[in-house]
């Protein structure tokens, strides 16, 4: 029997990140699935993190603590307001103050030592470069970039006993691509959490960038969000 390659996906609970990793599970491979706690103001993804790695059938699921909120500098780990009600023209200009410094960078240096760990050549996020995002850690070179440093950096990449590839399927698809590949895979909509400034008992703003551009992304695509 051919045995499954392994790769670490980053779920973050967002719909993008459970597009990822179903998208990782359908190219056969057995997904680990890495989540952080990093001071965000919208933790409560990290519940739907846990539904969907068990829906989805992940072999393994974590949570790893990143202390981003200690830094604060965005308005998802500072005293920033979250931009609400924002036109595409103005989610468009420059980077979103929900930019937060570093993050993919620390989130997949540590998938990459988790990855190193179990022998695993693949990792896979859930990135956009597409529709608004603005930030920098979102972008084809960003990846690129990263790749390179990952088989410089590690010694299963020295030694060449690993070739690390970081894989960015959503990476130049619109929402409304997104929420299509979505629903051919199976993502279970309703598991899912956008938000970035959810009320306590979880339901979305319904106001926030992320909450506008999933409601962009469902009505181009015809599909309705359960």
């Amino acid at each position: 029997m051919h045995k499954k390659l392994k790769a670490v996906c980053l779920l973050s609970g967002g719909l993008d990140s459970a597009t990822c990793l179903a998208y990782a599970l359908k190219e056969g491979y057995e997904c680990y699935a890495l989540s952080f706690d990093y001071g965000q103001r919208h933790r409560v993804e990290l519940n739907a993190a846990a539904r969907l790695a068990a829906n989805l059938g992940a072999a393994k699921h974590i949570v790893v603590r990143a202390g981003l909120g200690d830094f604060g500098g965005s308005a998802l780990t500072g005293d920033i307001a979250v931009p609400k009600g924002r036109s595409p023209g103005e989610m468009g200009q420059g980077i979103p103050v929900t930019y937060v410094p570093a993050r993919n960078t620390v989130f997949l240096s540590l998938a990459l030592a988790w990855a190193e760990v179990l022998g695993a050549a693949d990792v896979f996020i859930g990135v956009n470069a597409i529709d608004y995002s603005g930030y920098p850690d979102c972008r084809p070179e960003y990846i690129q970039a990263f790749e390179h440093m990952a088989n410089l950096a590690t010694k299963a990449g020295v030694e060449g006993r690993t070739k690390f590839r970081i894989h960015a399927p959503l990476i130049r698809l619109s929402k409304a691509d997104i929420v299509t590949l979505a629903a051919s895979l199976g993502v279970p909509f309703g598991l899912t959490q956008s938000c970035y400034d959810p009320a306590p008992d979880g339901k979305a703003c319904g106001a926030c960038d992320s909450c506008l551009l999933r409601r962009k992304g469902f009505e181009e695509a015809g599909i309705e969000d359960r």
